[in-house]
């Protein structure tokens, strides 16, 4: 199930997790989430937003409670951790950390938006079949810092966590349904592994 946090990458999301040849249901219904084999929770714009949408929905203690592989994207991944500066949001509280802006600096423009590598912390099913260098598509302008939690980082003007893993609960901070064959493995794995 893709939760329907009303991001804009869904559309782009659903077709990804089709040429794979999964059939994903987009809800915000809490019983089909609870019921799902695996949930993804996608993002694009600014974290007050979206845990705003999430409250109303009356999901923040749905998506806190499921046990299931749970995957955010993006966004979806920034609100995997406590807060962030991003309007200065309570998020989900999952990882316990702070999201910051990117800093201002010549030669790193915010937002972070391209092309980047991987570089890894810790074997991770979700990232199997991805190998050290492999280029992923960011689009952000805050970065989760490096914990316990980092599978995967990126470095922008420093380092960051490009993915994360906390019990059932997965980020990745990139575009997999943009990243071409690199993003297709990774949500295959998480289909088929996680």
């Amino acid at each position: 199930a893709i939760i329907d946090s009303g991001g804009a990458n869904i559309a782009s999301l659903r077709f990804a997790l089709e040429r794979l040849g999964a059939s994903p249901a987009l809800t915000a219904d809490a019983e089909e989430l609870r019921a799902a084999r695996r949930v993804i929770l996608p993002g694009v714009g600014a974290a007050a937003d979206a845990m705003q949408r999430l409250e109303s929905l009356r999901l923040v203690e749905v998506i806190r409670d499921l046990r299931q592989p749970v995957l955010g994207i993006c966004l979806g991944m920034q609100l995997l951790f406590e807060a962030s500066d991003e309007g200065d949001t309570r998020c989900l509280g999952l990882l316990p950390a702070r999201v910051q802006r990117f800093p201002d600096r010549d030669g790193f423009p915010v937002p972070h938006m391209g092309w980047n590598q991987l570089d890894f912390e810790a074997d991770a099913a979700l990232m199997t079949g991805i190998g050290r260098g492999e280029y992923v598509y960011f689009v952000h302008s805050y970065r989760a810092p490096v914990g316990p939690w980092t599978v995967a980082t990126s470095d922008y003007g420093g380092e960051f966590s490009a993915g994360v893993r906390q019990r059932n609960f997965l980020g990745a901070q990139f575009h997999p349904e943009r990243s071409g064959p690199v993003g297709a493995r990774l949500l295959a794995g998480f289909i088929e592994h996680a």
